[in-house]
């Protein structure tokens, strides 16, 4: 459509305005959910030392390798080497220590043979050995010093989130110290002067307040701290001091980085964040649906204004897609982790004439080898409920008239 801008331009303006955060100093076990800001590097080999990944017999393979059930391999016991053993016993030809996973492999020995290919097996472990099986080839069941890392090798790159699996391998690496990206700070206003607090009484043309909850829950899921969570009535006064409070150098917390509106931005007689910011904030209509009014801006002490729609789904497509990248290269992120599946459609729907749509969506899964999307409302920018199901966006081209049942659909997953 003639006059609207694309997605695309307006998600340029605003990361060109984003300064990444400063880094700080964590430790590791208090770093869960922060994006790294330096590489983490190995502080110790993984595995530190030659271990046996079985429990069984450290023996060498010089010894075994002719073992057979008809002439099995007998070997003389010596050592017993539990995990956490410092031991390193002398093995001579004709040798075994008996070793449990994890344990440091003897110096003597080569090769690990399991419980399973004794004739005796743990039950008659001590002593004296009988070897059934000879194992495939030397330096069999042994875990190899550095095979994983060595000491300096890069584990985790900067720009990376640090969830579970990552920690851990820092963890393993010997880190105990990361560098990590200062938490956004963000605070949330929606504006309205229908707006109650959930559960109060309402009069008629009230409505409850849900945004602010919806948009803060958002900003911390994209590792922000979410310092001030309001509302405020159409009342330019009153947001203008909401707005000076939230980002003075002395606010509690420290001033905000980031601060998201909701409502207000449109063309109607009482939009007050567009009436008060009009100097600071720059309004637009893009070639989206929901989400075509967008104001975004940015204050001279850095601070980032982003103004979106008042109707919930409309508010949250626009965090998604433009606050969301915000706040992960304000940390320092290099890449989003949204996925996108290509899926077919369980349904067919309309779409809006030369607008991207970004549709909430319930994904199908009950035969798990042909998934399905559908829409998870049916279509208004209201439907507040409805987006408690969605599990994901379908993203579908301004250019599309239509979606077609069994047609393949982009799909964006964001839960």
């Amino acid at each position: 459509m003639s006059g609207l801008r694309t997605v695309e331009e307006h998600l340029a303006d605003v990361l060109a305005a984003v300064s990444p955060l400063g880094a700080e100093h964590v430790a590791l076990a208090e770093a869960y959910g922060r994006t790294l800001r330096e590489p983490v590097r190995a502080a110790v080999d993984i595995p530190v030392f030659d271990n046996s990944a079985m429990d069984g017999f450290a023996v060498r393979f010089a010894d075994v390798m002719d073992a057979a059930d008809a002439a099995p391999a007998v070997l003389r016991v010596v050592a017993d080497l539990p995990a956490g053993t410092s031991s390193d016993p002398a093995l001579a030809p004709g040798e075994a220590a008996r070793i449990m996973t994890g344990s440091p492999v003897p110096a003597d020995a080569d090769t690990i043979v399991p419980f399973e290919d004794t004739a005796g097996g743990l039950e008659d472990s001590l002593g004296e050995v009988r070897v059934l099986r000879a194992p495939r080839a030397a330096g069999a069941h042994v875990r190899r010093s550095g095979e994983d890392a060595r000491v300096g090798a890069e584990v985790l790159p900067a720009g990376v989130l640090l969830g579970p699996l990552q920690a851990a391998a820092a963890a393993a690496a010997g880190v105990a110290e990361v560098v990590v990206a200062r938490h956004p700070r963000v605070a949330v206003i929606s504006t309205g002067s229908e707006l109650v607090a959930p559960g109060q009484p309402l009069r008629r043309g009230q409505i409850p307040e849900s945004n602010s909850i919806l948009l803060a829950g958002l900003a911390a899921d994209a590792g922000a701290t979410v310092m001030r969570r309001d509302s405020v009535p159409d009342e330019p006064a009153l947001l203008d001091a909401l707005l000076t409070e939230v980002t003075a150098p002395d606010a509690p917390g420290g001033p905000a980085d980031v601060v998201v509106f909701s409502g207000g931005v449109s063309a109607g007689a009482y939009e007050v964040v567009k009436t008060t910011l009009a100097r600071t904030m720059a309004f637009t209509k893009l070639a989206m649906q929901p989400g075509k009014p967008q104001g975004f801006g940015r204050l001279p002490s850095g601070a980032l204004l982003f103004g979106l729609p008042g109707n919930p789904v409309s508010a949250a497509v626009s965090f998604e897609v433009f606050v969301r990248p915000a706040l992960l290269h304000l940390q320092g992120r290099t890449a989003d982790d949204r996925r996108v599946l290509s899926l077919p459609a369980a349904a067919g729907w309309r779409t809006p004439p030369g607008r991207r749509q970004y549709l909430p969506v319930v994904i199908d899964t009950a035969d798990p080898r042909a998934w399905r999307v559908r829409p998870a409302t049916s279509g208004g920018s209201h439907l507040a409920g409805g987006l408690g199901r969605a599990e994901a966006y379908a993203v579908v081209p301004a250019d599309v008239e239509a979606v077609a049942e069994g047609e393949l659909v982009d799909v964006m997953l964001i839960s």
